[in-house]
């Protein structure tokens, strides 16, 4: 677990509290997980429409907040819309068997009248007779026909309407595993992915590096400026990170204003130059309020470094490279830090200084 990961969520629940006492709400489980989400700036559309109604009315009636929580927290959890897909996917399943069960029956229904057909024909002995039977073949042979075309078109119909659900199933597992505000992999996904990727490493013996990156004064310019600039901060970060990784890289917001990087099959040396490229980047975009153009100055962030060892699991890389990043903030921020540098109070064996700009 990230060091401060305890604090920020305390913080986050603080901060729901404080708006459910300004507003003088009843701090009910719905009210908390609005304004907690609210708190973390994850969900920008819940942001901006508690935002615009606050800004309109001054307040939040129950009515607003059932229609924001339905909107924006209910509606969109990945279990509910999955157990939906599934619900469709089911019922059209079903309505397919009927089709072939009844296209069964007239199948069955067809081979009996062959089979009377058959013995008739054995003691036909005039025209007329053999007329009516081949009349009788004649409707038989049109009406398989029919419900043989039928369940065609029922069967092609189906198919398309699941390979429909199975396009929505992927976007809501691709959904389920990105993190809406930066468009960055989720906490979820990367556990899950760096997990993989650290036995596959193991098993090539490759190396492995990993970053792990925070904004530096997040909070108190998060304070200052408000939860809608501190989410441009976090979208800027988030490009300067899309910007310089590639290929096989994992990069995700590990939560809050943490972010955090996998790169197999890259040392340590070269993991402190994606880093610094990372930082650098950050550092050279100046940030605008957009309402009004001001000059906000420019965001800075952190970064710790860490190298993949024999035996290794995803939670004693991740404590290596957390601790790095916070040496990286008790050392005078906007800097890199790796396992290597003396800063890091032995954990490693003293190599360069750590980089700063």
């Amino acid at each position: 677990m990230p060091h401060d990961e305890h604090e920020r969520t305390l913080a986050f629940a603080d901060i729901a509290l404080g708006q459910i006492r300004a507003l003088g709400q009843a701090a009910t489980p719905r009210n908390f997980e609005i304004w907690y989400n609210y708190a973390t700036g994850y969900n920008t559309a819940l942001n901006q429409s508690i935002n615009e109604t606050l800004a309109k009315k001054q307040a939040l009636s129950d009515t607003d907040l059932d229609q924001i929580y339905e909107t924006y927290i209910g509606s969109t959890r990945p279990g509910d819309r999955i157990d939906s897909v599934g619900s469709r996917v089911l019922d059209e399943i079903k309505q397919v068997l009927e089709m072939v069960s009844a296209a069964a029956g007239t199948a069955t229904n067809y081979s009996e009248s062959l089979s009377d057909v058959s013995q008739k024909l054995e003691h036909a002995k005039d025209g007329e007779t053999l007329r009516a039977i081949v009349a009788v073949l004649v409707e038989g042979a049109k009406e398989m026909e029919h419900s043989n075309k039928k369940l065609e078109a029922r069967l092609s119909a189906s198919r398309q309407e699941i390979e429909q659900l199975q396009q929505n199933l992927e976007t809501v597992r691709t959904e389920s595993l990105t993190d809406p505000l930066t468009t960055l992999s989720n906490r979820k996904f990367f556990d899950a992915a760096l997990a993989k990727s650290i036995d596959e490493t193991q098993e090539k013996n490759e190396p492995l590096s990993l970053l792990m990156a925070d904004i530096d004064h997040f909070k108190s310019f998060n304070d200052h400026y408000g939860h809608q600039t501190g989410d441009q901060v976090l979208r800027l970060v988030a490009l300067s990170v899309k910007q310089n990784v590639k290929g096989r890289d994992i990069a995700a917001r590990y939560g809050g204003e943490e972010f955090v990087i996998a790169l197999p099959n890259t040392s340590l040396q070269s993991a402190i130059t994606v880093a610094d490229h990372i930082r650098r980047a950050v550092m050279t975009k100046e940030l605008m309020r957009r309402s009004s153009g001001e000059r906000l100055g420019r965001v800075t962030i952190s970064i710790g470094a860490a190298a993949l060892r024999p035996g290794d699991t995803p939670a004693k890389l991740i404590e290596r490279a957390d601790k790095c990043l916070y040496a990286a903030k008790r050392y005078g921020r906007n800097r890199v830090i790796c396992e290597a540098d003396p800063e890091t109070d032995g954990m490693g064996s003293p190599a360069a200084p750590a980089r700063v700009a």
